[in-house]
């Protein structure tokens, strides 16, 4: 099993490339079930959840093919399984996303219920309660999903709480389906923009995505599309912090800024000097930064996904900082882990406190437990004195691409060991 050895201290100084979103490239790949053909996805990461989900689609009876170091062609046969296996889907939470279109062109889907990492409860109830309202039939027994119906007719559906997967799910339902659907409380993430551009140059007529209401006029058929995936927004955070936590000079390329101004807001409240353009943000660090409290929230609050990386800076911030995680219930387990480097950090059941101790870190054996936590855990890393070992870092290679060769690229004493 793979590990992470960083030898800490080192400024990060440098440009870094960010790659193609995972969160967006995973609905983009399961949306090509919707019709027959090829299609092709450019800026494609490369990580371990993208295998699963071309491990997947396999199984359902399509052909991937990586053609290049970015660019992944899909094609689908007039008709594939309509079955995601537990042996498959179990690796991956966004397996659940093979649904919404397969129900779509076909009537009907099974798939055992989804994995991923360990970060508290996420039931797919309103996945399941959109496919309803569109006319489909939903049984659940024995851990498995069975959805069916005849015909899909539009519908009105007005989400409990704002889901990104449910939102998903239900817009590739919707696409087929005759009549109007409204989604209301849908999610607003760039991923859903992200989504809905793809499926519209399929042939789709979708409006509002990106607001919380999203309108689908049905049709009957939609056609092979190209598309770039957009810049993984969780990544640049990262490496943002990355520049920070280290007190380095980096410049994250090939990034959207508008898509993680949550984070750069706190950065400067914090006192870091932050530049921005279309594409690219420069942090220049500090050699001490103030704390500053953080809730999460969804888009275009402070993303859950980045609350781990965070408080990793804020062990090393002057003062004392409340974070409080809104969206998953279990998701301080790396509080235990940064605690074995040296952070003061009291964690309650969603607000942790932690008092910030600048150059206080010290190097230790730490394990990952999900993927965000191992990117946090890879920060705190850079900061300690000593050596700090990441065990466990399949959960990293999840969600990032090669976090360490780009580390090292910008300076850092970090290598991977087998």
């Amino acid at each position: 099993m793979d590990k992470i050895v960083i030898q800490g201290g080192a400024q990060l100084s440098g440009e870094v490339n960010v790659s193609g979103a995972k969160n967006s490239a995973l609905p983009l790949m399961f949306a090509t079930l919707l019709c027959e053909g090829r299609h092709t996805l450019r800026n494609v990461p490369q990580l371990k959840d993208i295998d699963s989900t071309a491990t997947l689609l396999e199984h359902l009876g399509c052909k991937v093919a990586r053609i290049d170091g970015r660019t992944v062609s899909i094609d689908v046969p007039a008709r594939v399984l309509s079955n995601a296996p537990y042996e498959i889907v179990r690796k991956m939470r966004a397996s659940v996303l093979c649904l919404g279109p397969l129900l779509a062109r076909y009537g009907e889907a099974q798939a055992s219920l989804p994995g991923g990492c360990a970060i508290g409860t996420r039931p797919i109830d309103q996945h399941l309660d959109g496919f309803k309202n569109l006319g489909a039939e939903v049984e659940l027994t024995e851990g498995i999903v069975n959805v069916r119906a005849k015909s899909l007719v539009g519908s009105r559906i007005v989400f409990d709480g704002v889901t990104v997967g449910g939102t998903e799910n239900v817009l590739m339902a919707s696409v087929y389906a005759s009549g109007e659907t409204i989604i209301e409380n849908a999610a607003k993430e760039p991923e859903i923009v992200d989504l809905a551009d793809f499926l519209n140059k399929m042939g789709a007529r979708i409006i509002g995505a990106g607001t919380s209401i999203i309108r689908v006029q049905g049709v009957t058929k939609l056609y092979p599309a190209e598309h770039t995936v957009i810049p993984d927004r969780i990544e640049a955070s990262t490496l943002i912090i990355a520049g920070a936590i280290s007190k380095g000079h980096v410049v994250v390329k090939n990034c959207v800024p508008d898509h993680f101004d949550a984070l750069t807001s706190k950065l400067k409240e914090c006192g870091f000097k932050i530049q921005s353009d279309n594409q690219t943000v420069e942090i220049q660090a500090l050699k001490e930064w103030r704390s500053s409290d953080i809730t999460t929230a969804p888009f275009p609050g402070f993303a859950t996904d980045c609350q781990a990386q965070f408080m990793a800076l804020m062990t090393q911030a002057i003062g004392t900082s409340v974070i409080s995680e809104t969206i998953f219930e279990n998701r301080f387990m790396h509080v235990p882990e940064l605690s074995r480097l040296g952070a003061d950090i009291t964690p309650r059941s969603r607000v942790a406190i932690v008092r910030g101790t600048p150059g206080k870190l010290k190097g230790a054996p730490v394990m990952a437990t999900d993927l965000r936590a191992s990117a946090s855990l890879v920060l705190a890393g850079l900061c300690a004195s000593g050596e700090t070992t990441v065990n466990r870092i399949y959960h990293l290679d999840r969600g990032y691409e090669k976090l360490e060769e780009k580390l090292a690229a910008l300076g850092a004493r970090i290598k991977r060991l087998q």
